[in-house]
């Protein structure tokens, strides 16, 4: 411990009559009188309670600004007041001697220290180093390095090989915006920060490296949002050389669940194996690839059941519905939650009730009622139910359906088991879809997953035989309580069927080697089949911490505006720097 005996989190009674050294931020100081003060000193591992018992030491402290760090010697005794809130209360320290060791020359800090997560976020982010003296919210962080920890360790318990790749590399066409780097030897040339290892993870199958991950570090100029941090994110990045999406499957549903229900603020985690859930399957039923199990809400569609010409949003289109049952809330209670679900889907629903003596009453009851008993049948409606709707096109009423799902089931008591981690599989994902913008034949998600039947499938396509909409990849997203935690796919390892999946969306062989041609060069060496999957690492601490922002659980984070204001980032630099890596530029710093 150097310059302390003890940490201010760890003296208990059984130390009482030792003399100690301790060393830590002055917290708090309440003077009593002239000759009694009550010093609070505080360091990362807990505080401690330091008694002034004289008129000298009174002052001493008196002096002493909040949050300067000092040490303090003196000997321990039994508290004749205990605090059984806090892990020291059975004891004080009697100072003989204290030492400034550096001084807070404010008076005024930016917020209270333990009130920070009240103070504005401009001002936390700006004193992030003062934030993070909060216990509160210094916990987080210390939660972080335990479950990256946890999850390195089972990575290695579980044969894999930790391996860093390259932080400067080529721009990628697909995705997100890249982060540039110029590079000063090569004028005219950048580097590009990497969006994520995805190539060079496959490069390292190919090399015969057999089980892959890393922390991965993952930069992309992305805007913000709760759930996503701008600029620079991290993920628990693998790959298997010889597997199949069962194998990665095995793997995850091994590492996570222990983890989540070690560390998570819930201690119920689903075991293996996950529930999984066809792509198409889950916008039908809980109208969102994202769905969150905690909830028991489904969509039904009622399309050829309540078309009607006597209500317009109802006279061409989708319907969907969302049956609530057990439902005792007020008209102002459905009207508060609708408009909720409006702001979130941009759409409007509607909904009308099944009263306690079965008849349907309220919103849009008296467009329903014709059809009654056929709605009453088909929907088994029972006394006191709520029935939410959507409408409009396919993708608008799906949309709605989800919002409402997730808006009445977390708000209507009783269709939410709230306090577990409740994990799926989203499986069998579309290979290809019809672009909104060009009308034409565009990849659905990734477009160097395996087709679901290889080669054969692709030529029936290419044929006529087969609809190119109807061909699956064999790709899968992992989400958990209606958060989507990592995508992940069998890559596509061989340059024949690569080269027809993109043939299809009017790309040749010579678009694929340009491209990514250190891929479809090293496929051409003989590459194993390989699967793998990126868990994000932030998402999975904010979802551990139940955290609304996931800025919550990173030391540094930028702020919405991919701003890092604590360290005036991103900034302008000299005209010599700019001359030196050959780049003008249009923005002046008076701007």
């Amino acid at each position: 411990m150097q310059s302390r005996t003890h940490t201010c989190g760890e003296l208990r009674l059984s130390d009482a009559g030792k003399k100690v050294k301790l060393c830590g931020w002055l917290e708090n100081f309440r003077e009593v009188g002239a000759e009694l003060g009550f010093v609070v000193i505080r360091d990362f591992y807990g505080t401690t309670q330091v008694v002034a018992e004289n008129a000298d030491m009174v002052k001493q402290f008196k002096a002493i600004t909040k949050e300067s760090t000092i040490s303090v010697e003196g000997v321990v005794r039994e508290r004749s007041s205990k605090n059984p809130k806090q892990e020291t209360g059975d004891i004080e320290v009697v100072p003989e001697k204290v030492e400034i060791l550096g001084r807070c020359r404010y008076s005024e800090l930016p917020f209270e220290i333990n009130h920070s997560r009240e103070a504005d976020e401009t001002a936390r982010l700006k004193y992030r180093y003062l934030d993070l003296r909060n216990p509160e919210v210094k916990k987080n962080i210390i939660l972080r390095s335990q479950i990256i920890a946890a999850l390195r360790s089972s990575m290695l318990d579980h044969g894999f090989m930790e391996i860093t790749t390259p932080i400067l590399t080529a721009s990628s066409p697909e995705g997100a915006r890249d982060y540039l780097v110029p590079a000063r030897k090569h004028p005219g040339k950048f580097y590009a920060l990497p969006q994520a290892p995805q190539q060079f993870k496959q490069l390292l199958m190919v090399s015969g490296i057999d089980r892959y991950f890393q922390i991965a570090p993952c930069f992309r100029d992305e805007d913000a949002r709760g759930d996503r941090s701008p600029g620079e994110f991290y993920q628990l990045d693998m790959e298997m050389a010889f597997a199949s999406q069962e194998d990665v499957f095995a793997v995850i549903e091994d590492v996570l669940p222990p983890i989540f229900a070690k560390y998570g603020t819930y201690n119920r985690a689903s075991g293996a194996p996950f529930v999984r859930i066809p792509y198409l399957e889950a916008l039908e039923k809980y109208g969102t690839d994202k769905p969150d199990l905690r909830i028991d809400l489904t969509v039904s569609d009622v399309t050829d059941l309540l078309r009607t010409p006597d209500f317009a949003p109802f006279a061409d289109g989708v319907i969907k519905a969302v049956v609530i049952s057990d439902f005792h809330e007020s008209r102002k209670f459905i009207d508060k939650t609708m408009e909720a679900v409006e702001v979130q889907s941009g759409n409007k629903g509607y909904w009308f009730r099944v009263d306690e003596n079965g008849e349907l009453v309220g919103g849009i009851s008296k467009f329903v009622a014709p059809k009654k008993d056929e709605v009453v049948k088909a929907l088994s409606l029972e006394s006191n139910t709520l029935v939410v709707l959507s409408a409009g096109d396919k993708g608008a009423a799906v949309k709605t359906a989800g919002v409402l799902v997730k808006t009445f089931g977390a708000a209507v008591p009783g269709h939410m088991d709230k306090e577990q981690y409740a994990f799926c599989w989203i499986v069998d994902f579309p290979m290809y879809e019809i672009g909104e913008e060009s009308g034409e034949l565009e990849f659905c998600h990734n477009p160097f997953s395996m087709p679901s039947g290889g080669l054969d499938i692709l030529l029936k396509a290419e044929k006529g035989e087969v609809d190119p909409l109807t061909i699956m990849a064999d790709q899968y997203d992992l989400v958990v309580n209606g958060v989507e935690l990592s995508s992940g796919a069998v890559r596509n390892h061989d340059p024949e069927i690569m080269i027809k999946a993109f043939e299809l969306v009017r790309l040749g062989e010579e678009d694929v080697k340009k491209k990514f041609p250190a891929m479809y060069n090293a496929f051409c060496y003989g590459a194993p089949p390989h699967a793998g999957i990126a868990p994000g690492v932030d998402r999975m601490i904010m979802l551990l911490a139940a955290e609304e922002s996931i800025r919550e659980i990173i030391p540094f984070p930028m702020n919405k505006n991919a701003q890092d204001v604590m360290m005036g980032a991103p900034s302008f630099v000299t005209d010599k720097q700019l001359e030196e890596l050959h780049i003008k530029t249009t923005a002046t710093e008076e701007e």
